[in-house]
């Protein structure tokens, strides 16, 4: 079953990273990674079009509780969110406590090892501090980077699956558990 969770009180210091609850004062660092081709789209949204399209998902993300900023010199270049797992289409899942995770970050900070980082503090926090029981993740077989994300924090592959994006389209994808 999915944990109940609140962030909003939560910070997490990494060697290099503050993940942070999202602020109104992070909208034009959002704004800017967020409306570059190819960003959201490896995670199955397209990029914003809209400094407004931005503020709106933003305030989602501080009313929902669930998603990390992920800062870095000051900057914010990305986010991670604890969210809920499709408890109808895992219900061997539902006898345990877990959720799962969705990241993305900037392109100018792709390929230095800073998604890594976040998403063992917070592989880190869930465990630790939250108790869960698992976390899975998933990603488009084509979206190798998160693959090895998710490898390099100890996820295994757990099912294959055909995602459907918010934009309508369907890609084959791999849903892994830690």
């Amino acid at each position: 079953m999915n944990a109940k969770i609140d962030i909003s009180n939560v910070i997490i210091k990494t060697e290099r990273l503050i993940l942070r609850p999202w602020t109104l004062e992070d909208l034009d660092d959002f704004y800017n990674y967020a409306k570059v081709p190819g960003v959201g789209e490896m995670a199955g949204w397209p990029h914003h079009k809209s400094k407004e399209e931005s503020l709106r998902i933003l305030k989602i993300f501080i009313t929902e509780k669930k998603t990390f900023a992920l800062e870095y010199e000051g900057k914010v270049i990305g986010s991670l969110g604890i969210e809920e797992y499709d408890e109808n289409e895992n219900p061997e899942l539902n006898h345990k406590v877990g959720r799962s995770i969705g990241y993305v970050l900037s392109k100018d900070y792709w390929n230095q090892g800073l998604m890594t980082e976040a998403v063992k503090a917070v592989l880190d926090y869930c465990f630790k501090e939250l108790k869960l029981d698992f976390l899975v993740a998933s990603f488009y077989e084509y979206n190798i980077k998160s693959k090895r994300v998710l490898e390099k924090c100890g996820f295994k592959f757990y099912k294959n699956k055909t995602f459907k994006t918010k934009t309508g389209e369907e890609y084959k994808g791999v849903l892994m558990i830690v």
